[in-house]
């Protein structure tokens, strides 16, 4: 095999190699359960939070989703907004510390919720929204621990905190930033998200397909895997140019 040859083939396989790497950081970004917005400013009133919910086994389908809230931060007011074809249970508990608010004292809030009876499908996910009366104002982010159960019986425990520092966990929590008042994302309020559905085999049941638009770092991910590929096949090129205007000189 010519020297040229030989340089394009490594340049190719880097590239590809590259691309693979990129590939499947993507890929893990998409599984994760993930909480949107990213952030709301502390103290915030009357917003939404929503609870994205992708499949990510081949031959399951998720079932039941189970998200609990802090007590030791407690979010006021919650409510769940109904999804077609999905049962919502709504677990409170009672709070150490009963919390004053204009409407009176706060002895109780919710300490989890527990979606089931639907089926999210392989290349899916699901949005699950849950309406709050007010944030937390003594706190910098809100972690909200998720088990996610499969068809064949199998639980992933979305439970893992990221430390400063550190790489992502395997499998990380729900985590929503909590910012000085007017620095959110979310603001003060938020609507309360729509999603282009698909009709499940269970009828009244509804997922909504997932897209590479839905993840901000997936996306950054796969420029920057396109652009370590150009970069290659521009090396390849530099390498096989450099290597004709040798030749005549040579003999």
């Amino acid at each position: 095999m010519s020297p040229m040859r030989t340089t394009l083939r490594r340049a190719g396989t880097v590239a590809a190699l590259t691309a693979a790497g990129v590939l499947t950081a993507a890929g893990a970004a998409f599984a994760h359960v993930t909480v949107h917005p990213e952030s709301y400013a502390k103290g915030a009133t009357d917003g939404v939070l929503t609870f994205r919910v992708p499949n990510e086994e081949d031959t399951a389908a998720t079932t039941k989703v189970q998200v609990f809230l802090p007590t030791d931060h407690p979010v006021l007011g919650v409510l769940v907004a109904p999804r077609d074809g999905w049962t919502a249970q709504v677990t409170t508990t009672k709070l150490k510390t009963p919390i004053k608010t204009d409407d009176g004292t706060i002895t109780d809030a919710v300490s989890e919720i527990t979606w089931s009876g639907g089926r999210i499908r392989h290349g899916q996910y699901q949005d699950f929204d849950v309406a709050f009366g007010r944030l937390p104002e003594d706190t910098d982010q809100l972690t909200f621990k998720t088990l996610q159960t499969y068809s064949d019986g199998n639980v992933v425990r979305w439970i893992e905190e990221a430390q400063k520092g550190a790489d992502e966990p395997e499998n990380p929590a729900p985590v929503l930033r909590l910012t000085a008042k007017g620095t959110a994302e979310g603001g003060g309020s938020t609507a309360v998200s729509s999603s282009t559905t698909a009709t499940d085999e269970k009828p009244g049941g509804s997922t909504a397909k997932a897209t590479a638009t839905s993840d901000s770092t997936a996306r950054g991910l796969g420029v920057a895997g396109l652009v370590v590929g150009v970069l290659g096949l521009a090396a390849a090129g530099f390498a096989i140019a450099r290597g004709r205007t040798r030749t005549p000189s040579s003999e």
